[in-house]
């Protein structure tokens, strides 16, 4: 799994794409860290350097109240604008459409012809045709402003993820963002403020927390079956070196200019998020510090010397992202969480999804369980003899629509029934903000030689507090 979504495109006022732009004086400019953004605008300027936001001890000072256990205002039905329609906005409009009580009322995009697909898709489920936002890159600010929209969706290239979080709750309104939420400490702090202060939910939308394995697993943790919970692990190893290679998959070379800025974890969250919940993390236990180590940069360059022409403008960039990073985060109970990143050499796709306790372990990619007393002789059991833990969102929807495995719609379905029920989410902006920090953090220790990086308390000291999460209850209907 992997964020496909295709980049907001624009026109340059010399009449060239936001493609071509990228495609030229994006990678010309990869070494020094050009900003995407930037470009789109006509303006170039440098993207800061993870050196610049350095982890700090103190939280800066609260703002608002907190956002933990706000629920959202109940509505009988969820008015959802969508910004960004490529790859994956294009695909999750077919899940929105798919939940009752949703309209989506908005889509924005500059290519135009994916807002008028995206629209013949809301009027071919025979519902009122959605106001479209074609008119450059920050079009999607206006369809921030309208006042029939409960809830933004953004699907689009990292560098823009902060800014649409930030625009759509100063415009009073839910967001949720693909992974990474945002790639800076600074700005991780900032969408934490800012949800406090504008009483407006903010979340990465982490779609493996629902996968299914995933949630059977965290209910069985939370059920005891693993005892004393010690140890987990996650991931995001899988071969995407002919997709960023690949003119037409990505819009432009956004995704793999991120090799040319960090070598940390550019993708932590797949991994990190379930493994998060199954130990509770902002919910009775908090990660503290991070350390991480990094390979040297040589699979996309040996992919380049393959596959690539001499002309070809990836010729230009200097790899610096680690082939595949390990890090290494400890919790306030002494916990241990091993992340794993790696896009640029050869391996079949896994997340690792790993959780270890007193009584036993479980591992993913195969599925494989070993619990005491259920098994013995050191030999691996059948996890499917555990599907009566099945969570009963899974219960419920047997055989989901869409992709990744159905976990996508189970993600859309939940989070829009806690919308329309007034319920509180099940996860929130500090789970965001925590999920995303191994990005620069993860940076900053490997240029540190593995130097533990820490890992700010986002909840403000709250994360002692036993609260609800994805292992939720089956609300009842009205």
């Amino acid at each position: 799994m992997h964020d496909d979504s295709l980049p907001l495109h624009t026109q340059e006022p010399e009449g060239r794409s936001r493609r071509d732009v990228l495609r030229t004086a994006g990678v010309t400019g990869a070494g020094l860290g050009l900003g995407l953004g930037a470009l789109g605008s006509g303006t170039a300027h440098a993207v800061p350097s993870a050196d610049e936001h350095l982890p700090q001890s103190a939280a800066p000072a609260r703002q608002g109240a907190t956002m933990i256990g706000v629920p959202f205002e109940r509505r009988s039905t969820v008015r959802v604008g969508i910004i960004g329609l490529g790859n994956r906005g294009g695909s999750m409009i077919d899940l929105f459409l798919a939940v009752p009580g949703v309209r989506v009322v908005a889509v924005c995009d500059p290519v135009k012809d994916k807002a008028e697909r995206a629209a013949a898709k809301v009027t071919a489920a025979g519902r009122p045709a959605p106001a479209t936002y074609t008119k450059g890159d920050h079009d999607f600010e206006n369809l921030c402003k309208r006042g029939d929209v409960d809830f933004v969706y953004a699907a689009t290239p990292w560098d823009w993820h902060f800014e649409m979080a930030k625009t759509a709750m100063l415009n009073g309104k839910h967001v949720g963002v693909e992974c990474p939420i945002a790639l800076q400490l600074d700005q991780l702090w900032e969408l934490v403020n800012l949800s406090e202060r504008t009483r407006r939910h903010c979340m990465q939308l982490e779609n493996c927390c629902y996968g299914r394995n995933e949630m059977r697993v965290l209910r069985m943790a939370h059920g005891g079956k693993f005892g004393q919970l010690l140890h987990g692990a996650g991931a995001y190893n899988h071969d995407l070196r002919g997709l960023m290679f690949d003119p037409d998959y990505y819009e432009g070379p956004w995704r793999r200019l991120w090799h040319t800025r960090l070598r940390g974890d550019l993708y932590p969250n797949h991994g990190f998020g379930p493994v998060a919940n199954y130990m509770d993390v902002n919910r009775g236990d908090r990660v503290t510090h991070i350390s991480s180590f990094g390979t040297p940069s040589l699979g996309l360059a040996e992919y380049r010397a393959a596959h690539m022409p001499a002309d070809d403008p990836s010729w230009k960039e200097s790899y610096i992202e680690s082939d595949r990073t390990i890090s290494l985060v400890q919790t306030a109970k002494g916990r241990v969480i091993r992340l794993e990143h790696d896009v640029s050499t050869p391996h079949p796709y896994s997340r690792i999804n790993q959780l270890g306790g007193t009584k036993g372990v479980f591992e993913d990619y195969p599925e494989r369980i070993y619990l005491e007393p259920d098994h013995k002789d050191d030999a691996w059991g059948d996890f499917s003899t555990y599907a009566d833990w099945d969570h009963w969102l899974w219960k419920e929807h047997a055989d989901p629509p869409g992709g990744h495995g159905g976990m996508d719609y189970i993600m859309i379905y939940r989070l829009m029934q806690t919308m329309r029920l007034g319920l509180v989410p099940d996860f929130d902006v500090y789970d965001a903000a925590t999920w995303t920090a191994p990005v620069p953090l993860s940076h900053l220790s490997i240029k540190a030689k593995g130097a533990p990086q820490p890992i700010p308390d986002f909840t403000r000291g709250r994360w002692r507090e036993r609260r609800g999460g994805v292992d939720s209850e089956k609300p009842p209907e009205e």
